[in-house]
């Protein structure tokens, strides 16, 4: 009988060999640690990590290079917190540098890196395991409070300046008369649209009833004026006028008693000597009546 090689433990066991490989270099390379790279490690100690975790990123400039392994921690110590970070082996880390704690982004995350003069590379390097010293980087917000504090401090000061303008004016005396001006044309507008609402219920109407009356009295002008025969009208006055025409051209001509009396001068003459001998008649009468006058009761004288 032919054995079996490959039991179903022997395959079992392989799968759980391989399935464990896979998880290491899988969550290695998560945590992006290049497994078949070698790495050197370094220690640093810090009295207050401020939330630094393992798997924190280390930089050189910016640089990712490696990544914190460990954060081990004895209380009973000052410097209570030893941080173990892994650098790929092409680093080399100078006598001189530091291990820098600092705020990797605005969400309070921390991070690690080498903080070292370029000049220093000519130095002899750390050695794998050695404890490098360390130090506290400022922080972001710290950054931040440094560039803007000075003008939020600026900024502040104006607007102090503006608030105390603005407090003066609103206590000064020309706005409290603009705000009684205000008041004042308020109560004036208010009683003027009263009026203008009593006006417009009580004598707008009384005024529309008055238009309609002498609407309808113009339509009945003009209906009666539709019945006009105008030309009939007109003819009559073009007759008036040429008899007119007529009769003053027959006066010009001295034709008839009224033409005969305005163009005869003789007659003109006459009239004005007879006038002049009876204004002269009254004279005399009214200067001398008895001559022209006698009356007596028992009779007259010659």
């Amino acid at each position: 009988m032919k054995r079996k090689f490959f039991t179903r433990e022997v395959r079992v066991g392989i799968m759980a060999v391989v399935a464990i490989f896979v998880l290491y270099f899988g969550l290695n390379f998560l945590k992006g640690v290049d497994v078949f790279s070698p790495i050197n490690y370094y220690y640093a100690t810090y009295e207050n990590v401020g939330g630094l975790v393992p798997s924190s990123p280390v930089y050189i400039k910016g640089f990712k290079v490696g990544q914190v392994e460990e954060v081990k921690y004895d209380f009973a110590k000052a410097t209570s917190f030893v941080v173990k970070i892994s650098v790929t082996n092409d680093i080399k880390v100078p006598h001189g540098a530091k291990i820098e704690l600092f705020d990797d982004g605005l969400m309070g995350g921390k991070a690690i890196q080498l903080v070292f003069d370029p000049a220093m590379t000519a130095q002899k390097a750390h050695h794998s395991g050695d404890t490098i010293p360390s130090q506290l980087g400022d922080g972001l917000l710290a950054q931040l409070s440094a560039d803007i504090m000075p003008k939020i401090e600026s900024v502040s000061e104006q607007a102090d300046s503006l608030l105390r303008a603005v407090r003066v004016v609103i206590e000064g005396q020309a706005l409290q008369n603009s705000l009684s001006s205000i008041e004042k044309t308020t109560a004036d507008l208010a009683v003027t649209s009263s009026q203008l609402k009593r006006m417009m219920n009580k004598d707008v109407p009384r005024i529309m009833s008055d238009v309609n009356v002498v609407t309808t009295d113009l339509k009945s002008v003009t209906g009666n004026l539709r019945k006009v025969d105008f030309a009939a009208t007109f003819a009559s006055i073009d007759h008036t006028i040429a008899n007119l025409n007529l009769m003053t051209d027959k006066i010009n001509n001295g034709e008839g008693s009224l033409g005969m009396l305005l163009n005869d001068k003789a007659l003109y003459v006459n009239l004005n000597s007879t006038a002049a001998s009876a204004d002269k008649l009254l004279i005399d009468l009214k200067q001398s009546p008895k001559r022209y006058v006698h009356f007596s009761l028992f009779g007259s004288k010659n």
